[in-house]
């Protein structure tokens, strides 16, 4: 018996088409009788029975390949194929009716007192036949599989009840080679629970959970939620955990929207699952209205910011996506992704220069004509550029105002400034430079009247240098992992979650604005480091320890998005907030033999008021490009009262002597 239904499950289309002609023929002999239910009569017209079958069987076999009913594999049928059968089956039942009534009637092919319900009856009955054939296969396999799986398979539990927990036991069921069988979801929709999906019940909500692990003798739980919170996802983790079972995920829905994962599959739970805040919501039609049909140029195109905001900008349709940066790798890298993925209509154009060659960006701006600008282009590493304080500034600072000053020139009419939550009362080289860039697209906005703003956020997950990979490589060599400080807190956020708030700023604000992004609640650093060892199946302090070196140069124990006293305005968007400083004081600057005194009105987000930093920042980039760290030290701290100077005693240039002196003994050393 079970090799005659295994040898059922492996039936092909060729074996079915003979199966087919042997059921075709059957039924109008098989219908008659039900309809006379007289052996006599089926004698009686037995001539034109055998002339209907034969022109009504040439008929369904034409329209059963023709709706490609040979073209599926049936072993793994399902709504699609179910589809397709009817189709072809009700389409075969009216051309029989059609034609018994419209050409074998009239031709005499049927005798006056045949009965007429037979085309009716015989299109019901191949239905029936052609069906139960093609679906037996279906349920001989599925019952093969799961014998099998009740030997072989270890339990599963599915953490969601909607399409894509759906569509995972689906891909569960057809392919055993992934070794799992699903046996139950949990779904905390009460409606749901004690339903079927699939064959597969929903047991119950995810407070039962770890009943539901012991009960059910589980080995393995997939979270099938794409849009589910970090916090949910934890919970499910921890469960896992307590209760020794393996977990892993469906994609996240930004994942599956920019179609680099699809909803059917699933994969080990990363950092980025265990901190999603929910989708973000974005207002497409006002990020359609600024970049459908615009040039937009995307400074730093390379980066970990700027290469998703190239990848998520082509979507919305630019005429030109032109990507700049410095280093011809990482834009060979982004241009070859975008090309390889290309959207109609949207050309790629890749430029290799230097932010800080104004020359050179002159010929780029006048070449390519941008209407839209994302300034994505930063020395951002604060440890790196604490030893290397001119870098900052001709970089953050010069190059900076070059984009601006082109960006005036040549009719920019939106300029996009990627800031960090470090330039908010800084105490590092980077904070503090990129503060003064916050200032100089602030001014600059005021002085010409356009939508120059600026957003910033904190930290970003998986970007390149980001604590995260280092965590990582860390982890991989065996460890210890490094933190700084126990108590010290960071904001992180995804990099896809946060240029999609990017863009939906750019599309806010009349110039001048400060937009900060929503960035939650900050979390311990030590917390991520032991998530990421958790993740990595191991235990802190048997398998792996966790040290603690001291907070760097420059480093804060906290992070901070606002300055003391700015006002803070919500905007349309829940995860956008604005905010404007204001300040008034008097700058008197060291310069050299004297002192120079300015005094500086700045009101930073308000129109009105004229260009206060032209000479500050001059004076600023002369000191880096002459190597004259005091002065731009002196200079940092009057331009940006809030930052704290590493070092503000007389002796700052012997400071600074000394530490580019160990710079360059471990330069020479390595």
């Amino acid at each position: 018996m079970k090799k005659r239904l295994e040898m059922l499950s492996r039936l092909r289309n060729r074996d079915l088409l003979v199966v087919d002609i042997l059921l075709i023929s059957l039924a109008p002999w098989i219908s008659f009788y039900i309809r006379t239910e007289s052996l006599h009569e089926l004698r009686q017209y037995i001539n034109p029975l055998s002339m209907f079958m034969a022109l009504d069987g040439i008929c369904k076999l034409a329209i059963f390949y023709v709706t490609g009913l040979y073209a599926q594999y049936w072993r793994y049928a399902s709504v699609q194929e179910l589809a397709t059968l009817l189709r072809a089956t009700i389409l075969a039942a009216l051309v029989e009716v059609v034609l018994f009534f419209a050409l074998f009637t009239p031709l005499g092919i049927i005798p006056y007192g045949f009965p007429r319900s037979l085309p009716v009856l015989d299109g019901l009955l191949g239905m029936l036949l052609v069906g139960a054939m093609r679906f037996s296969i279906r349920l001989v396999q599925s019952w093969q599989t799961r014998s099998e799986e009740s030997v072989s398979m270890k339990p599963a539990l599915i953490v969601g009840a909607g399409v894509a927990g759906a569509m995972i036991v689906k891909e569960l069921q057809v392919n055993r080679h992934l070794g799992l069988l699903p046996v139950g979801y949990i779904d905390d929709n009460l409606e749901k629970v004690g339903k079927n999906i699939h064959g597969v019940p929903v047991l119950g909500t995810l407070k039962e959970l770890t009943k539901l692990l012991k009960e059910h003798h589980a080995q393995q739980v997939i979270i099938a939620m794409p849009a589910a919170s970090g916090k949910k996802v934890r919970e499910v983790v921890q469960v896992c955990k307590e209760q020794g079972v393996t977990s892993k995920i469906v994609p996240a829905l930004f994942e599956i929207l920019r179609g680099t994962a699809r909803v059917d599959q699933f994969r080990n739970i990363q950092l980025e699952d265990l901190l999603r805040r929910g989708p973000v919501k974005t207002d497409t039609k006002s990020v359609v209205g600024l970049l459908k049909g615009a040039r937009v140029m995307i400074t730093g195109a390379g980066g970990s910011i700027g290469s998703e905001i190239c990848r998520q900008i082509k979507e919305f349709g630019p005429t030109e996506l032109i990507l700049v940066g410095h280093g011809e790798n990482s834009i060979f890298r982004i241009a070859q992704e975008l090309m390889e993925h290309p959207k109609r209509g949207v050309a790629v154009r890749t430029v290799i220069a230097d932010i800080r060659d104004k020359d050179r960006m002159d010929s780029v701006f006048a070449q390519h004509k941008p209407a839209v600008i994302f300034h994505a282009a930063a020395h951002k590493h604060v440890p790196l550029m604490e030893v290397n304080i001119s870098e900052a500034v001709t970089n953050n600072v010069l190059g900076t105002r070059n984009l601006v000053e082109l960006s005036e020139r040549h009719g920019v009419q939106r300029f996009v400034m990627i800031s960090s939550d470090k330039a908010v009362n800084p105490t590092s080289i980077m904070g503090v430079s990129k503060r003064i860039a916050e200032l100089i697209v602030q001014n600059a906005a005021m002085r010409v009247g356009r939508t120059f703003v600026t957003v910033r956020f904190g930290n970003v997950l998986g970007s390149s240098g980001s604590v995260v990979p280092v965590f990582e490589r860390q982890i991989k060599m065996g460890g210890p992992v490094t933190v700084t400080h126990p108590d010290v807190k960071r904001f992180f956020m995804t990099i896809p979650e946060a240029v999609q708030l990017v863009l939906q700023a750019a599309t806010m604000g009349t110039g001048g604005e400060t937009f900060v992004l929503d960035m939650g609640e900050q979390i311990p650093v030590v917390e991520l480091a032991r998530d990421l060892i958790r993740l990595n199946g191991l235990e802190e302090g048997r398998d792996i320890d966790i040290v603690f070196t001291g907070l760097r140069p420059g480093e804060k124990m906290y992070e901070e998005l606002f300055y003391e006293g700015a006002r803070i305005e919500r905007t349309t968007h829940d995860k956008i907030l604005v905010s404007y400083n204001s300040m008034d004081r008097d700058v008197t600057v060291p310069m050299g033999d004297g002192n120079v005194s300015i005094h500086q009105h700045i009101v930073s987000g308000m129109p009105g008021y004229e260009n206060p930093l032209g000479m500050d920042v001059d004076t600023l980039i002369e000191a880096a490009h002459q190597g004259s760290e005091s002065i731009v030290l002196r200079l940092f701290s009057k331009l940006v009262p809030q930052f704290r100077m590493p070092d503000p005693s007389a002796e700052a240039d012997e400071a600074i002597a000394r530490v580019s002196m160990e710079k360059a003994a471990v330069s020479v050393k390595s």
